[in-house]
């Protein structure tokens, strides 16, 4: 049998894994590896501006497939650019693989030049990572990282590659199978406890099940409906839970927590069971947590042991795949009689539904709603930022499907939306993609639209420019006596810093700039004929808030509203 090179064991690999994208920034540890991926057909190679733009793509990629996202780097400097957008899919258990250079074997651990421990870098923010040292094991060692990242609950798995290994020449099998010992997620539940879930529901008054993000990597969205309906429990979503219930559905509350609707919130403070399903009950849906739905009897189901009883209590803990779980509890439960549990709920509904000023002056929350109206009935990815863009993104979009909605929720990374739009669109070239983004953040990762223009990547960029650094400046308004201590982008020196419509010129992509509310429409319609990307910069008002919303350290149920 004819020897590989590492470079090529290690692309072999990745095609066996079914790859067909990877994300990248080329340099001297990786030179092996990028050189053999030159001219690859079936595998492609997306040169980023920035290595954190690849990780973030990557993870929009996989977020929006269900597949696993692959990003390179090469070693010291290129790979810990792709530390905050490892840790950005740790937090939200994104399925990804980061491949990195390092230098020579025998240089490890001498301050070599472009030389960074990234094992150590690394441990706490990757589900496991790896440092090859002989090419002998590299295959294993990717058919390994391939099944932990995508098994029980998804994370990044780190490859860490020295230069002389990706040289080194090997005979190439690629292994069937894997048996890590003390890694066996459980996947199915124990019927006994899926059993007292059963019975709790039909002692329930006022129950509510409560989705995550979980719900989606299981692709259990199909078998939340269907239990949901069958048993007549309204549904909140975390979050990263947003279209893991269809958001139209009568039984849909919308978002929980800080910024989650009202009635959301106030059901969950009187529910008196609570099915918590792939969420992790963290503090900004939480609130004080010994405030948290006082009189519920709790209930948790999820993949990950470590995740139950670890910020709240815990009545029915049940561990395994919600998709599994709801088959088994699907066969069990039967429809409840809550008419005045739904009649208290619709009474929320009608006295304190998402609201905002509507007058002639240009508000988000408004173009947030008609980017709605306008593609509600097509395929439509929407990524974003993070600040007041997202939280309005999360509250005037409507979700019905899962893999719609990509944002970064656990770490709440600036800068993520923009590749992450890109990495979306590439894994899903029919669908129509948008990154809804602030004037500050767009700008964490703005030269990702040169890979954009280059490629063709149609995607859509709106921008909520409100000249601040939004949502620090709503604190800083709401609890810091309006002190804007550095979160003023744009004065009277400098009213467009910078002029986005320029800037999207200068790249080779179409800018638009709209002023006035009643352009806002015709706007969007013309960045939806456009071929390629587009730049809709929306010059909004200042100082609007996001409401509701719960101050931080406060019970769930004291929200500041906003609006009289």
């Amino acid at each position: 049998m004819a020897k590989l090179t590492g470079a090529e064991i290690l692309i072999r690999s990745l095609k066996e894994e079914g790859v067909t994208h990877v994300f990248g920034y080329p340099g001297g540890a990786i030179i092996p590896l990028t050189d053999k991926l030159y001219g690859e057909k079936s595998l492609i190679f997306h040169l980023t501006r920035h290595e954190q733009g690849a990780a973030h793509a990557a993870d929009g990629y996989a977020r929006a497939t269900g597949k696993t996202g692959v990003c390179i780097a090469t070693s010291g400097p290129g790979a810990t650019n792709l530390v905050t957008g490892i840790a950005t899919a740790h937090m939200d258990s994104i399925p990804m693989v980061a491949i990195t250079g390092q230098v020579k074997s025998a240089l490890i651990g001498n301050d070599a030049f472009q030389e960074a421990d990234m094992v150590g870098i690394t441990r706490p923010i990757t589900k496991h990572n790896y440092l090859v040292k002989d090419v002998r094991d590299l295959a294993r060692v990717v058919k390994e990282a391939f099944h932990i990242a995508s098994t029980g609950r998804p994370g990044p798995v780190l490859i860490d590659l020295p230069v002389d290994v990706q040289l080194q020449e090997a005979e190439f099998k690629y292994p069937k199978t894997v048996a890590l010992k003390g890694y066996k997620p459980t996947y199915k539940g124990h019927i006994g406890q899926i059993k007292k879930i059963a019975k709790a529901i039909q002692k329930s008054k006022r129950p509510v099940i409560y989705a995550g993000g979980g719900i989606i990597h299981s692709g259990a969205d199909k078998e939340l409906a269907r239990f949901a309906r069958k048993a007549n429990i309204p549904v909140t979503m975390t979050l990263m839970g947003l279209g893991g219930f269809p958001g139209d559905d009568p039984l849909s509350l919308g978002m929980l927590g800080m910024h989650g609707t009202a009635y959301a919130n106030h059901a969950v403070q009187a529910s008196d069971l609570l099915i918590a399903i792939g969420a992790r009950f963290d503090d900004r849906v939480t609130g004080r947590v010994d405030a948290f739905a006082p009189d519920a009897v709790v209930v948790h189901v999820d993949i990950d042991p470590a995740s139950v009883s670890k910020n709240v209590r815990v009545d029915i803990p049940v561990i395994g795949d919600a998709t599994e779980i709801l088959k088994e509890l699907n066969k069990l439960v039967k429809k409840g009689d809550y008419i005045e549990w739904h009649e208290m709920i619709a009474g929320w509904k009608r006295e304190l539904p998402l609201k905002y000023q509507e007058d002639d002056r240009l508000r988000p929350q408004y173009v947030v709603e008609q980017l709605y109206e306008l593609t509600k009935d097509k395929d439509v990815i929407i990524a974003t930022e993070v600040g007041q863009n997202q939280m309005w993104a999360a509250q005037h979009f409507t979700y019905t499907r899962p893999r719609t909605w990509l944002s970064s929720g656990g770490l709440g990374t600036m800068g993520y939306g923009l590749p992450a739009a890109i990495g979306a669109q590439i894994g899903k070239p029919d669908s129509i993609v948008f990154d809804i983004a602030g004037d500050g953040s767009i700008q964490m990762n703005i030269q990702e639209l040169a890979l954009a223009v280059m490629e063709k990547i149609p995607v859509k960029i709106i921008i909520l420019n409100n000249g601040y650094l939004g949502m620090v400046r709503q604190w800083q308004e709401l609890f810091y006596d309006k002190r804007y201590a550095f979160t003023v982008l744009s004065e009277d020196n400098c009213t467009m810093c910078p002029d986005f419509v320029k800037l999207a010129e200068s790249y080779g992509a179409k800018g638009i700039r709209v002023n006035k509310k009643a352009d806002v429409k015709k706007a969007l319609k013309a960045a939806l004929k456009e071929q390629g990307p587009v730049i809709v910069d929306f010059i909004v008002e200042r100082e609007e808030n996001v409401f509701p919303m719960v101050p931080a350290g406060e019970s769930i149920s004291n929200m500041l509203h906003g609006l009289a």
